[in-house]
This record gives C-alpha cells, structure tokens and sequence, in this order.
C-alpha cells in the first residue's frame, strides 16, 4: 500500500490506537493530520512522527470544531481524503450504577463525535467523488458487554452510522467501513481488572491480546485502494474472539 499524495484525518490520535494508526500512514507517505483535544500534545506527537504531518486541535463534539479542523486541513493539504473516527472513551460500571451523565459523555464523544466528523467529511469527500471513511468500533458494539452498556451502545450506533453512510455515499466513489478491535493492549485496557482481562483471554482464540499495530493494519487496509470495493463492512480483529 502506498498513501503518497493521500491527506488523511485521525481523531483521537494523541496517543493509543489513534497515533500508532497515523504513524502508520505517514511511514507510508501520506500527509496526516493528528487531530485530539490538547495542541501542545498533538503538536508534540506531529513533530515526533515526522513527515508531512501536522497536529490540529479539535474536539469532536463540537461541530464548529470539526468544521475548523476540515478547513485548516484543506488550507494545509488542499483536500482530504482518508478519515479514520478513532476518538473515544470509557466510563465503565454496571448500568444500575451508571450515571447519566456517565452515559451522555461517552455517546456524545463516541457516537455524536463519528456522526460529526463523517457528516463533514462527506461533505467534500462527494465534490471530490473519492473519499474512504474508516470508524473504529468495538465487538462490544457486537455483542454487548456487562459493566459496558454506555460504550457498547456507543459503538453499536456506529456500527449502524457505517452502513447507513456507506448506502448514501457509494455513489460518490466513497467508502465506509468499521474496524471492531477485540481486547487490545493498550491504556484503556490496562485500568480493567485482571480477572476482565483473563475472561477476554480464556475467550480469545489466539492466545494473547491483540496490539495498537493488529488494528491500525486493518485500517490501513479499508482505507487503501487496494478495498475499493469493500463498503459497509464491520472486520473484527479480535484474535477469533466473536466466534469463540
């Protein structure tokens, strides 16, 4: 796969899935974008990963924000051609405990922050006639999950945005797909207690958690030509963990 010429967006790409996602794509010569909610930290991971990569702070719930972070990348790039809805978070615990505030924040970052940026990026993306949408999901969003229900209702939403944005915008030559990561070493899983984590384990077909790099090659993938006539599809990469 070759990215050259290529601008692609990555929300969320401060640290984690998302940065290791954009490192990715600049190692194969795209102009990226990292996109999270602090500048000095998305300038920072910019000049780290080198290239023609630059940092824009935006937060994904704010649609003047994501209008912004659109236009600065145009200013800079002249177009955009990849994104890939990465930003995300957790506020775990059982749904009788949950607090609703607990449940609005993790659907309006998750959810409401996809529709944002996808609804943008569409908007050029059809005047382009070219366009490849990659949103990151969860098998949570598959299956559900105990002590999960805010992010598995987050990520089965965005499972239904893939496929209901694939059916409008294919005949503009744009493509939407979801990567559904299964328990992936990172942060965000490091906080869950070990007896989670053995349970993902015992589960998980191939033996060991997935990594940053399993799932950020599935993205690279969808968001190739090389899958120019893949749209509307969820891949799992969950070391077997949805059929166990």
């Amino acid at each position: 796969m070759n990215f050259e010429g290529k601008t692609v967006i990555v929300t969320g790409s401060g640290r984690g899935i998302g940065r290791v996602i954009a490192e990715k794509f600049a190692a194969l010569k795209a102009k990226v974008v990292i996109s999270d909610l602090d500048q000095e930290q998305v300038e920072r991971v910019a000049t780290e990963i080198g290239g023609e990569t630059v940092g824009i702070k935006a937060n994904v719930t704010d649609s003047s924000d994501i209008e912004s972070l659109f236009e600065q990348t145009r200013e800079r790039f002249g177009q955009v051609d990849i994104v890939v809805n990465n930003a995300g978070i957790t506020r775990d615990t059982l749904m009788i405990r949950m607090d609703e505030k607990d449940w609005d924040m993790v659907l309006d970052i998750n959810l409401k922050g996809s529709f944002l940026v996808t609804k943008t990026a569409a908007k050029l993306m059809m005047k382009q006639r070219y366009g490849r949408i990659v949103n990151i999901s969860s098998i949570v969003g598959i299956n559900g999950n105990a002590g999960q229900a805010n992010y598995s209702a987050s990520k089965a939403g965005i499972i239904g945005l893939t496929k209901s944005a694939a059916k409008e915008l294919a005949a503009r030559g744009i493509t939407v797909n979801a990567v559904a990561p299964g328990f992936i070493a990172t942060d965000m899983t490091d906080v869950l207690p070990e007896q989670a984590k053995s349970a993902f384990l015992e589960r998980t077909l191939i033996k060991r958690p997935g990594t940053p790099e399993d799932v950020a090659s599935a993205v690279l993938f969808l968001a190739s030509d090389e899958a120019s006539y893949i749209t509307g599809q969820v891949l799992a990469v969950d070391g077997g963990l949805t059929i166990a």
